[in-house]
């Protein structure tokens, strides 16, 4: 875009998009967290079930 923004109008865009798209970034953010946490769930319970001792 070669459109020149003043301050007032670069604020008002800045708050526009993060109020209309922002959740959606956020719920992006949060899945993507989430995602990396249960993979790192999944290696700590393949470490732990690695060091079990035999039972006899």
């Amino acid at each position: 875009m070669t459109q020149d923004l003043g301050q007032f109008d670069a604020e008002f865009l800045l708050d526009f998009f993060s109020k209309e798209i922002g959740a959606y970034y956020y719920n992006r953010g949060l899945h993507d967290a989430r995602a990396i946490f249960e993979e790192r769930i999944q290696t700590i319970d393949d470490d732990i079930y690695a060091i079990e001792k035999e039972v006899r």
